[in-house]
């Protein structure tokens, strides 16, 4: 990093460090955070110390939240299937991913340090990792630094870098240039983002395009769905269904208002709605909408468990986990973020199952919605109006309703094969 910044970044990561140690049992996101952050290299080193098997070498994989860790899975797994003499180590930022990390099944799974000297030097002690491997943009000035001089090669794939990227601000590029310069392999997920990843400071003889291997992922998922299981089998119905993903409220009260009227219009139109976070709060108001709309509305536990009427009218998931394989159920999709400034979650979920998808005018910044928009899978709305014109046509009529969720999986299929690339990217690293 430039030379001006390196006093202020130290500071921050040491203060960073300080509040950790004085979180309060707070249930926010950022108090988790600072508070994972505890005793977090003593809970590493108790790892390594249990299971680290210096004759083989170790591959170390960092996702920060649960987006980019669905990145970086199938290719841990594929690594694990390619070079099983191998361990793996596989790092997250986010409280978020906890759950999510475990399902890496890595010899060695916790949060990141704050990208401090001490942290990084102690955790390459501990791990001595044969290669570091980023996923998708976050790279950590420090920790890239310190591995670089201790000669492990690091990697960075699934790259992407949105052309409205801060990353691509003045103190951004001075933060983190170096790092990105240091990078010894990039695999990018088009060529449009290859090329701003060089201008933010990678060589440009270490880039390839490798594709984004989340479509393997979804690919893979809506391929290998149990129909049989609880939650996929209590759902099922042969009534034309919407299924909205990762909801906020919104993107609910444009759905709301526009399911009101569809009703109407297709009385037998059924709608299956997970929320982003599905707390007792987020869920009470959907509930309370439903009932009071004479909607016979029921929760995805209540089913699971025989509780309530098989035929509902509204299912409200409560819970997370479970809506990869909701959306085997979709006629069409609708997915949640276009309205919130979060922006658009992911679209090519249902796109994998041949559903249509619908979201809010905030996708900008997603690729796979272009590319599903480009082939005629998927439609923007901007208000209820719009939504309702595109559910009527959807789900009120099955010729284009089918036309367009075979475009949508048509889109998820092409692009697979990052998985495959990726691996081999990451081999080359050791030769």
């Amino acid at each position: 990093m430039h030379s001006a910044l390196r006093p202020w970044y130290q500071a921050a990561t040491g203060m960073a460090n300080v509040l950790a140690s004085m979180a309060p049992s707070a249930s926010g996101k950022v108090w988790r955070s600072l508070r994972a952050r505890r005793g977090l290299l003593d809970r590493w080193a108790a790892q390594t110390a249990r299971a680290r098997d210096r004759a083989r070498p170790l591959v170390w994989w960092h996702a920060p939240s649960v987006g980019e860790g669905l990145q970086a899975r199938p290719v841990a797994e594929a690594w694990r299937t390619a070079h099983p003499g191998m361990q793996q180590a596989y790092s997250f930022f986010s409280p978020s991913a906890e759950q999510f990390a475990r399902s890496v099944h890595a010899d060695f799974t916790e949060y990141l340090p704050f990208d401090t000297v001490r942290g990084a030097e102690r955790l390459l002690d501990l791990l001595q990792p044969r290669l570091l491997v980023f996923v998708k943009l976050d790279v950590w000035p420090v920790l890239v630094e310190r591995a670089v001089a201790r000669g492990v090669p690091v990697a960075l794939l699934s790259a992407t870098l949105a052309e409205g990227s801060g990353r691509r601000s003045f103190l951004s590029r001075a933060l983190l240039r170096d790092a990105y310069a240091a990078l010894s392999l990039v695999g990018a997920i088009d060529a449009a983002n290859a090329e701003r990843l060089i201008e933010l400071g990678v060589p440009r003889s270490r880039v390839r395009v490798t594709g984004d291997t989340r479509f393997d992922q979804v690919w893979r998922r809506a391929t290998a769905v149990d129909r049989t299981s609880r939650h996929v089998r209590s759902t099922a119905s042969d009534r034309p269904t919407l299924v909205a993903g990762s909801t906020w409220p919104s993107d609910e009260a444009v759905l709301m208002a526009a399911w009101e009227s569809l009703r109407r219009a297709l009385p037998s139109a059924r709608l299956i709605v997970a929320p982003h976070e599905p707390t007792a709060a987020h869920l009470a108001p959907l509930l309370t909408w439903g009932r009071t709309r004479g909607m016979r509305t029921v929760t995805l536990g209540e089913l699971e468990r025989g509780e309530a009427d098989p035929n509902a009218d509204l299912i409200v998931v409560d819970r997370v986990g479970v809506l990869g394989d909701l959306y085997a159920q979709a006629t069409a999709a609708y997915v949640g973020g276009g309205f919130h400034r979060a922006g658009l979650h992911s679209a090519i979920e249902p796109a994998a199952f041949g559903a249509p998808v619908l979201f809010g005018p905030r996708h900008g910044g997603s690729r796979e919605a272009g590319l599903l928009l480009a082939a005629g899978g998927a439609t923007a709305v901007n208000g209820t109006a719009e939504l309702e014109n595109a559910l009527g046509r959807w789900l009120g009529h099955p010729g284009a309703c089918g036309t367009a969720g075979h475009a949508a999986r048509a889109v998820v299929e092409a692009e697979r094969g990052a998985t495959d690339r990726s691996v081999a990217l990451v081999s080359e690293l050791l030769a």
